[in-house]
């Protein structure tokens, strides 16, 4: 189990939340809302204040339609139901979830003061995920969603349980200055995000073994418990290996 405050992007994570009773609202139909279910939400309230708009306690989950289409929202849509959609009706009792699924992290955002939203608890942070087998770049220009993939919201009321698969460079973190094999210098801002500080473009990755150069703006010693760990961290394999790892476990290429 991973606390969900310890979530980085790049993060590869199994995501589940406990299925849990609740009603439907809409079955699938014709018209505007054939490609969604909406079930009454059973963990948020509806904030009664209204002083950000009126909520009325019902979520649409995307799923795919009767004549099989499957809509990009379908696609990144990560709560099922028990029984599933299409065979439910309005009225009809069900169970909604996660079952146990491999995501990645594509970004990661805190909010002070919270997110102003029609529900409580007003969320503190957001992270977006893609499911296994989507990349940024597959979504379509029309699809509403911008590209990054499914929100979630950890401590907005919703028991998510993430475990943590991968994280790769677990030993930097976002700001890190290192020097590698090659004798360049780089900074990191994350496991897809390295900036060379001599310009030179060639090359968009360092060269294993790494050596922590400062941390925080505060230089390293080779002798630091940080810059140990980030040399055994990297003494063996390679920048490439480490994106082929990833991209086994998420059927993605790494966010741009």
């Amino acid at each position: 189990m991973i606390d969900s405050e310890d979530i980085r992007p790049g993060d590869v994570l199994s995501v589940s939340c406990p299925f849990t009773p609740t009603e439907v609202v809409r079955g699938i139909g014709a018209g505007p809302a054939r490609d969604h279910l909406s079930v009454r939400w059973p963990w948020w309230e509806i904030d009664e204040s209204r002083t950000y708009g009126h909520w009325n306690g019902v979520v649409a989950l995307g799923v795919a339609n009767n004549d099989g289409y499957v809509p990009p929202e379908a696609d990144a849509e990560l709560f099922r139901t028990d029984p599933p959609p299409e065979a439910l009706v309005a009225g009809d009792r069900c169970r909604v979830g996660i079952p146990p699924t491999v995501v990645h992290v594509t970004s990661v955002e805190r909010h002070d003061p919270p997110l102003e939203t029609v529900w409580l608890p007003r969320p503190t942070r957001t992270v977006t995920v893609l499911r296994r087998g989507l990349s940024y770049r597959e979504y379509p220009d029309g699809s509403h969603l911008d590209g990054s993939g499914y929100t979630l919201h950890p401590g907005d009321g919703i028991p998510y349980a993430f475990e943590l698969v991968l994280r790769p460079y677990a030993d930097l973190l976002a700001g890190d200055e290192v020097a590698d094999a090659a004798g360049r210098a780089w900074r990191f801002d994350g496991p897809w995000d390295w900036t060379a500080f001599d310009g030179d473009s060639y090359g968009a990755a360092p060269v294993w073994p790494l050596t922590l150069l400062a941390r925080a703006g505060a230089p390293r010693s080779p002798e630091d418990p940080e810059a140990r760990a980030v040399a055994a961290g990297t003494a063996n394999g390679s920048h490439e290996e480490t994106v082929r790892a990833w991209t086994a476990l998420t059927g993605a290429s790494p966010t741009p």
